[in-house]
């Protein structure tokens, strides 16, 4: 039978820098939460905790609304960084 890969263990990254809170300005801290395509990653890929976890996902909603980050990336054309459009 063929062995089960072992991965490490992914931590927190906002539990482990101590921060108070996430701020949907701050697009370099919530890229680390997003695909290349711009979806938000789940729990089981980014290691975030559930609170983390929930409050990031409200940050990445509210600065889609200002639309400091793109809703879609379209298919056709896929831009390599949107940021800097």
């Amino acid at each position: 039978m063929a062995e089960k890969k072992r991965y490490s263990k992914r931590y927190c990254r906002y539990t482990e820098a101590k921060i108070d809170f996430i701020d949907y300005k701050d697009i370099d801290m919530l890229k680390h939460s997003l695909s290349e395509r711009y979806k938000i990653m789940p729990r089981r890929l980014t290691g975030n905790s559930k609170k983390w976890q929930e409050r990031v996902e409200v940050a990445i909603k509210r600065a889609r609304q200002m639309a400091l980050i793109p809703y879609i990336v379209d298919r056709k054309k896929v831009v390599e960084n949107p940021f800097k459009i």
